[in-house]
């Protein structure tokens, strides 16, 4: 049960953005800012390292959902951000991609200079200045959302199909498509 009373049975963030959409709205443009705007990083790669970071920061309903809006961006699917998730080391993704998880998941572990040789690496397999900005600032961000969502015992949804329809959501109107309006379309009961 959530730490305070919310005027919605939404869950995770979704529920916290239709409850305070004078705060919902700016995390809402932050995250289209962050995940969806122009930029050298797929829109599927930036939601997986929000995905990688929630994973590490250990809260579900943010890695289950941008797991699930990497994984409809994404050529290799759910296998591909299950295989991330799990161990980014190993997964089939490029060493571009790998480095720049690398460089999240230092931002994730503490609020001090990414290390020189996690920046060589990313240096190494061609990532520029605005692919560091980028993924720092993401990383940063969702250690943000996560403690949001985290820290005041948001709700799982009841039902995983949850996370595919709002995948369908996001990859077509963005984050703040609706979502600070706390409507509930009838045919799927998600945020419109």
């Amino acid at each position: 049960m959530p730490h305070i009373a919310l005027n919605n049975d939404l869950p995770g963030i979704t529920g916290l953005m239709a409850h305070r959409p004078d705060t919902g709205g700016p995390l809402g443009d932050l995250a289209d800012a962050l995940l969806r705007a122009p930029s050298s990083l797929e829109p599927g790669e930036r939601e997986l390292i929000a995905a990688y970071v929630s994973r590490l920061n250990d809260t579900e309903f943010c890695a289950s959902s941008h797991g699930a809006f990497a994984a409809a961006q994404l050529a290799g699917g759910q296998e591909l951000v299950g295989a991330v998730l799990a161990d980014p080391g190993t997964a089939p993704v490029s060493g571009r991609l790998r480095a720049l998880l690398g460089v999240a998941a230092e931002v994730q572990e503490a609020a001090r200079p990414v290390s020189d040789k996690a920046i060589a690496a990313a240096r190494a397999e061609g990532v520029d200045d605005t692919d560091l900005h980028d993924t720092v600032l993401i990383a940063a961000a969702f250690c943000m959302y996560n403690r949001y969502v985290s820290c005041l015992a948001t709700e799982l949804p009841k039902d995983d199909a949850y996370y595919q329809h709002a995948a369908r959501r996001i990859v077509t109107g963005g984050y703040r498509a609706g979502i600070v309006r706390g409507e509930e379309s009838a045919d799927d009961g998600q945020v419109r």
